[in-house]
């Protein structure tokens, strides 16, 4: 699972990148600058994990990660009802960025699991 996360996350990150691109060309340079770092984070979250030194430093940087996915799934929803990028967009985005909060809530809940067993 975490293989397809990583993917996934990775994907989402390269889409933020360009919508963030997108948001500077109309200048919209503070909330660009913000879906850009929460966005981005996910991934090099999940990424890191991989190395993590043990189980609960594993489940602490998915939970940064969990965190940052919070995060821009906010400023999303804050970009699509101020009309700064279009509804399939913000529809496309959204629905990425709720499947990586499930999956990460699924892997950290599982890890908690194994932890306490």
């Amino acid at each position: 699972m975490a293989n397809v996360l990583k993917e996934k996350t990775f994907d989402f990150a390269v889409k933020i990148v360009q919508l963030s691109k997108d948001l500077q060309s109309k200048n919209e340079f503070i909330l660009s600058k913000q879906v850009l770092r929460s966005g981005t984070a996910i991934g090099a979250l999940v990424r890191e994990s991989q190395n993590a030194e043990s189980t609960k430093d594993f489940i602490h940087k998915l939970s940064i990660a969990q965190k940052e996915c919070d995060e821009t799934l906010y400023w999303l929803e804050l970009l699509n009802e101020t009309d700064l990028i279009n509804k399939e967009v913000f529809e496309k985005l959204h629905s990425n960025c709720e499947e990586i909060l499930k999956i990460l809530k699924s892997i950290i809940l599982t890890s908690k699991r194994k932890l306490n067993s």
